[in-house]
């Protein structure tokens, strides 16, 4: 996939110059960022790393291009002022596609952002029909529209802008009882047959959707390549701030969200991906 981040731009940081364990934050609307976590974590276990999920606004699709960047920057200068991170991953296709840019100008630090991993399924594909599986706001992108045509020549892309698969995403990870009719009917329209051909490559352009994936393989009509962007996130991690260093005491990881910190079962999911550290930075709508 495309990792969204300018690599000679002055936000970026030698690997040579960070000695010491860093601090990653990583930013999503709700839970979907945990997928990216994971392989984050895989890539440098010896970081500190914080979870921030920003839920009083979830999910991020009903909001204006302008009020969600205002958002997104006005959380974030919360984030970095208490956390200083030494880098930090917009774990979320909607937020990179919008806020990447007013987010360089805005901090010193490096960002990475996620975008629809367009041409890792272009070449997946043998069957030429290629499908992104997004919330409808990264389908009305341009920027989403752009990366078709940069890097789908020779391929018919399906744009599917799924309309509650991030929340039955975040409803399967509390436990509560989601349907496989449900799931089905969001994927429905990423499966295209034409001239004895079959879409063969599905971009998961929401970090909430790998949540689902082993449903998502399972509900599938045909196998499908399921394309996930958080291997490409972590390499790229690597290349700017180098690979794990020693340290003598043991990490530490903190989720932190911006409504109520939860309970439940998503305080058992979160603490089995080594988020055990649960709390609330409040800022609710309208702040």
């Amino acid at each position: 996939m495309r990792v969204d981040l300018l690599a000679g731009s002055r936000h970026a940081m030698p690997a040579a110059l960070l000695r010491r364990p860093p601090v990653i934050l990583l930013f999503d609307s709700g839970l979907g960022g945990l997928t990216v976590l994971a392989e984050v974590a895989r890539a440098r276990p010896d970081a500190d790393i914080v979870y921030a999920a920003d839920d009083a606004a979830f999910p991020y699709g009903r909001f204006s291009e302008e009020s969600l960047s205002t958002r997104v920057v006005a959380v974030m200068a919360r984030l970095v002022e208490r956390f200083s991170p030494d880098l930090v991953v917009i774990a979320c296709n909607t937020a990179s596609t919008l806020v990447l840019p007013a987010l360089r100008a805005r901090f010193a630090i490096p960002f990475v952002g996620t975008v629809p991993a367009i041409k890792p399924a272009v070449a997946a594909s043998r069957s030429g029909l290629v499908s992104v599986l997004a919330t409808p706001g990264t389908v009305a992108r341009d920027y989403t529209r752009s990366l078709v045509e940069t890097y789908a020549e020779g391929c018919e892309v399906t744009l599917v802008g799924a309309t509650g698969l991030a929340a039955i995403a975040e409803a399967a990870l509390r436990g509560e009882p989601v349907s496989d009719a449900a799931i089905a009917a969001e994927i429905a329209p990423c499966f295209v047959a034409r001239d004895g051909r079959r879409t063969d490559a599905v971009a998961l352009a929401c970090t909430h959707y790998p949540l689902l994936v082993e449903r998502l393989r399972r509900l599938a009509p045909w196998p499908v390549a399921w394309i996930d962007p958080a291997p490409a996130i972590a390499r790229r991690i690597l290349q700017l701030i180098g690979p794990p260093t020693e340290r003598p005491d043991a990490p530490e990881a903190t989720a932190v969200f911006t409504g109520e910190a939860p309970s439940g079962a998503t305080r058992i999911a979160l603490a089995g991906r080594g988020l055990a550290r649960v709390e609330s930075e409040p800022f609710p709508l309208g702040v």
